[in-house]
C-alpha cells in the first residue's frame, strides 16, 4: 500500500479549498477537511489552531492566486491585469468573496497583494490619497461584478437569449419602454454576453482615474 503523504499546512489548505469548492464555505470544518485528507480532525491541530485559523488561511490562499501588478508596467495595464486576475479567481471559487470580506486577521499574501497594488500606483505618480481611492473603486467594481455574475439567472457567457425569451412577455414596451429597448437593440441577436460588460465597465473607471491623475499632475 502506498504511503500517505504527511500532513502540512499547504496540504490542509488545499483540502479545505476542495471542500469549499464542492459544498460551499458552510461545509468547511476541521472535521470535514480531516475527512478529505483521510485523517482525524485532531491531526490538523498540529498545524492550525482551529477553524478560525483555517478560515484565515483559506482567505489568505485566495490572494496567492491573484496576479500581482508589476511596478515596471504602466499603471493602467497593471491595474487591468490585476483586476482580471482577481475576477477570475473569485469567479472560480464562489465562496471566496464572502470569506475575504469577513475575516479580520489578514495573512501575508493579502498584505503583500495590497502593498504591491498601492506601491505600483505610488511609483506611477499617484499621491497616496488618490491611490487609496483608486484601489477601493477598482476592487468594489470587481467584487460587485463577480457577485452579480455569480447570481445571474442565466449563464454569464450563454443563455441570455433563452432567459429573455422566458420573460419577454412581461417586458411590454408600453410598461417598460427602456428595458424593452435594451433587450431589443442591445441584447437580442447580437451575440450578447454579460461577461463582456466587465472590460467596458473597468475602462470607464480607469478613464476617470486617468483624468484625476492628470489633474493632480497639472495642479502639482
Amino acid at each position: 500500500m502506498p504511503r500517505r503523504p504527511g500532513l502540512s499546512h499547504d496540504r490542509i489548505i488545499d483540502a479545505a479549498v476542495q471542500v469549499a469548492d464542492r459544498g460551499g464555505l458552510a461545509h468547511v470544518s476541521m472535521r470535514s477537511v480531516g475527512k478529505e485528507l483521510g485523517v482525524e480532525a485532531m491531526s490538523l491541530y498540529h498545524h492550525l489552531a482551529g477553524k478560525d485559523a483555517l478560515l484565515d488561511a483559506l482567505a489568505n490562499w485566495i490572494f496567492t492566486g491573484i496576479e500581482l501588478p508589476d511596478s515596471r508596467q504602466p499603471w493602467r495595464q497593471a491595474m487591468t491585469e490585476r483586476a482580471a486576475s482577481a475576477r477570475a479567481i473569485l469567479s472560480r471559487h464562489p465562496w471566496a468573496l464572502g470569506l475575504i470580506e469577513s475575516r479580520r486577521t489578514p495573512g501575508p499574501a493579502l498584505l503583500r497583494h495590497h502593498d504591491t497594488v498601492l506601491g505600483c500606483l505610488r511609483r506611477n505618480g499617484f499621491p497616496m490619497t488618490l491611490a487609496s481611492h483608486v484601489f477601493s473603486a477598482i476592487d468594489s467594481y470587481v467584487y460587485g461584478f463577480v457577485l452579480t455574475e455569480l447570481n445571474l439567472p442565466f449563464d454569464a457567457d450563454t443563455g441570455v437569449e433563452e432567459f429573455v425569451g422566458e420573460i419577454q412577455e412581461q417586458l411590454s414596451p408600453d410598461a417598460y419602454p427602456h428595458l424593452a429597448e435594451l433587450i431589443t437593440e442591445h441584447v437580442m441577436h447580437r451575440d450578447y454576453s454579460y461577461s463582456d460588460e466587465f472590460d467596458y465597465g473597468l475602462d470607464l473607471i480607469l478613464d476617470s482615474v486617468e483624468s484625476r491623475l492628470a489633474d493632480h499632475k497639472t495642479s502639482g
